[in-house]
């Protein structure tokens, strides 16, 4: 493991003097956001101190990305989450692993200088959507400001630079400013059916849910997620000679794919609902009539209402031909996190600490869903996005930008830092 701090700076580090930021937007009620001025010379601090271990925090995505981490696999998810662990109290967490049913999740902690206050709350996940044996041929590799390899983006990146965050505060012998929490998942790739619960509990009590998922493209922030369900659609038919006796059985295969077909053009009139039919497999062999089938079901939600409505659909599911079962199971399930249309206080406080810092930054909703839709979903101040800048999520051309690194090492280290402003920080006392 390569620890991501290094020895700390001089104390002329500390006060580097940088432009006065935008004005602060105003929250209801009049009392300006905080910024990062209410640290003295912390902008300047963070910013030189983000340049000179940006390379450390490259080495260590690449590190974490070389484990590899596929989802269901608990051997390989449970080495990485002893790497990640051994990072993490490196800089400071006091860590705890919780048991899942595919590996361990992971719960740190950090103390913060005003432990009354409600704490911040970060999730990630270390599983990824690459099967064990893909670095074989596509190892991970850096060349001309690009590093890319299997699960960079999604999300081993964002793991680094949290770690290389708190690394970089304790170089200059700073705390974060209110405790802070994070849940690490081992399942989230596969829409977290038992990390669902290990977030969940640590919600309440938050002043605000981070998520350290890739930005979009162009690197501003995610204010909102589709909902996301996935379905398993089973089929039960009557086994039979294919050649002999075809009449004596009921083929589920065909089943299937009529089932398919139905459902396709019945969620097409469904505002807000999209489907991806992502596996299927039935059958035994080519001259046996098919005993049983089922596909898995991927599906996207714009709203709370197109979620119920689409899922009562398939649970009322009936056999279109005699002698079939139809029946589903909801794999998992997060509900959608809505666009909020009133004042985002959260980014407009990220903003400002942008601005600060000397980024340019905005946030969108965005079509994917992640763990932040349970923190969303309930109205909780939430944004996601706060990883590495890159491209490919889910595709071989992954990818993260190497520039991109110490701007957002010094916007989490900001984060960590700088004060919330009051009304966000009330919220977590509810």
């Amino acid at each position: 493991m390569t620890n991501t701090t290094s020895p700390a700076p001089g104390p002329q580090a500390r006060t580097l003097e940088t432009p006065p930021a935008p004005a602060a937007p105003a929250e209801p009620g009049g009392d300006p956001l905080p910024r990062a001025e209410a640290v003295p010379g912390l902008p300047g601090s963070l910013t030189a101190r983000a340049g000179t271990l940006t390379g450390a925090v490259r080495r260590r995505c690449a590190e974490l990305a070389e484990i590899e981490s596929p989802s269901g696999d608990a051997e390989r998810l449970n080495r990485l989450a002893e790497e990640l662990e051994a990072g993490y109290r490196a800089v400071g967490a006091a860590v705890r692993r919780e048991p899942g049913k595919a590996g361990d999740h992971l719960l740190l902690e950090w103390a913060g200088q005003d432990e009354s206050l409600p704490y911040l709350l970060f999730v990630g996940h270390h599983d990824t959507v690459w099967p064990a044996g893909t670095l074989a041929d596509w190892p991970v590799a850096e060349h001309d400001g690009v590093l890319t390899g299997p699960g960079v983006l999604d999300m081993k990146a964002g793991l680094a630079l949290l770690e290389g965050a708190f690394g970089l505060l304790g170089d200059l012998g700073l705390r974060p400013h209110r405790s802070v929490r994070v849940v690490i998942t081992a399942d989230e790739e596969i829409g977290s059916p038992d990390g669902r619960r290990v977030v969940e509990r640590q919600l309440r009590g938050a002043a605000a849910v981070l998520g350290l998922e890739p930005p979009h493209e162009d690197g501003s922030l995610k204010t909102a997620r589709r909902g996301s369900t996935r379905v398993r659609l089973m089929v039960t038919g009557h086994e039979a000679h294919a050649g002999s006796h075809p009449e004596d059985g009921t083929s589920a295969v065909d089943e299937l794919v009529d089932q398919l077909v139905e459902i396709r053009n019945e969620l097409g009139h469904q505002p807000g609902t999209e489907l991806n039919t992502g596996r299927i497999r039935g059958g035994t062999r080519a001259n046996v009539v098919a005993g049983s089938a089922e596909a898995e079901l991927g599906l996207r939600f714009s709203t709370p209402e197109a979620q119920a409505s689409t899922l009562d659909t398939l649970a009322h599911l009936t056999a279109l031909r005699p002698g079939a079962l139809v029946t589903t199971e909801v794999l998992s399930s997060r509900p959608a996190w809505p666009e909020r249309h009133e004042d985002n206080l959260l980014l407009q406080h990220v903003r400002a600490l942008a601005a600060a810092l000397g980024q340019q930054l905005d946030g969108s909703p965005a079509g994917g869903a992640g763990d932040t839709n349970l923190a969303g979903a309930r109205g909780l101040p939430t944004l996601d996005g706060l990883g590495a800048v890159g491209a490919g999520a889910h595709a071989r051309d992954e990818r993260i930008s190497t520039a991109q690194l110490a701007p957002r090492l010094a916007l989490l280290a900001g984060l960590l830092a700088a004060p919330l402003p009051a009304s966000l920080g009330q919220l977590g006392r509810r």
